[in-house]
């Protein structure tokens, strides 16, 4: 039932694909496209005493996250969890995405984001860029993607970069927190997703493996050279600007939060891969669902979280970025996020044996 009253109508129109959201998609889109595509910011941004649009930008998105921060921390202050993860969203984002790369920079050193690792931020392995950086970055650039992502991947799952790290997961969980049951939960969703996030995941590794071949061929292969800068060019005019920007944030407010993340992200799409190998699954009790349909309204990445639980099974979706919602909103304690390894099926015939055997009296 809608509470009466203009602030409870525009509360809920706005929440839920009413007219206001449509006004906010459009102006959120078109924030970005006057962003990417122009120099309309940076007057703005210098005569508030700032070098550039982007640094207006960052200002603006760590003041996003912070404030959503706040609200979400005091809409599940009960939740420690939500209320520690949150906090680390925010102070992530402030500092590693934020106040160091600018730190740096006054620092005279590369402006280098400790924050991002390759395929999310695709330069940190172009060697023309990451060659040209001091050995502790070209370490931490290296060995981060390599060793860091996918280790911290196979025992937490993506959920230790997507919902505790990544400024993209941030927004999402912390402006973007009135939007997430927007998700598409269907299956034609699930099945086009599967197909999208592989596609860019591919194509990340595809251009990342030209850019190596066309820097070891040097001039001897010009050819390449230039259809490589071209293939970069494209690639960081579709995937990181319009779709991770204008399509990623500019729809919150009608798709959800999470359709860059779940539709399109190559980081996402590759700590998916690992998890689903991994330690990381949301456990079930069983018999215990009653099928309110809550976890599966509040999943930001559209999983039918109620029929695992229906069926009793505890389960791993590449897609899940453990937020720990559909945990929290169950009435009943159904759900739980865990990191263990599925035990060996004749192990647990033993240990029941064992059990038996324990509780059986002496005679």
């Amino acid at each position: 039932m809608i509470k009466t009253g203009t602030t409870h109508w525009l509360l809920h129109d706005i929440k839920n694909r009413g007219i206001t959201a449509w006004l906010l998609s459009g102006l959120l889109t078109a924030f970005y496209l006057i962003l990417y595509f122009t120099e309309w910011f940076t007057p703005v941004a210098r005569g508030i005493g700032l070098d550039g649009k982007w640094t207006l930008y960052g200002v603006l998105y760590t003041l996003a996250v912070t404030l959503g921060g706040v609200y979400v921390i005091r809409k599940y202050r009960h939740n420690r969890y939500q209320v520690v993860r949150t906090s680390v969203v925010i102070f992530v984002q402030a500092t590693f995405a934020f106040s160091i790369p600018h730190l740096l920079k006054f620092l005279h050193q590369p402006e280098y984001y400790f924050s991002y690792f390759w395929p999310l931020k695709m330069d940190y392995l172009t060697p023309s860029y990451i060659f040209s950086l001091p050995l502790p970055f070209i370490l931490f650039s290296f060995l981060g993607s390599a060793l860091l992502v996918p280790i911290l991947g196979a025992f937490f799952g993506k959920r230790w970069y997507c919902s505790w790290v990544c400024g993209c997961g941030g927004l999402a969980n912390t402006f973007g927190e009135p939007w997430r049951h927007l998700s598409d939960k269907s299956s034609t969703a699930w099945k086009i997703e599967k197909i999208t996030i592989n596609t860019v995941l591919g194509t990340s590794f595809l251009l990342t493996a030209m850019l190596f071949i066309s820097w070891g061929t040097g001039k001897s292969n010009p050819e390449l050279a230039r259809f490589t800068v071209g293939f970069q060019s494209f690639y960081g005019l579709i995937v990181s600007s319009m779709l991770a920007g204008v399509v990623g944030v500019g729809l919150y407010p009608l798709g959800g939060t999470r359709l860059w993340c779940r539709f399109f992200c190559p980081m996402a799409a590759l700590l998916g891969l690992v998890q689903k190998f991994g330690r990381y699954r949301i456990t079930v009790k069983e018999n215990m669902c009653i099928s309110c349909g809550l976890c599966s309204k509040y999943c930001e990445m559209g999983i039918d979280v109620r029929s695992y639980a229906q069926a009793g099974k505890s389960f791993t979706r590449a897609s899940c970025v453990g937020c720990g919602l559909c945990a929290e909103v169950c009435p009943r304690g159904v759900l739980a996020l865990e990191n263990k390894s599925s035990r060996d099926p004749q192990e647990a015939v033993l240990v029941q044996i064992q059990g038996a055997n324990a509780a059986r009296p002496l005679v």
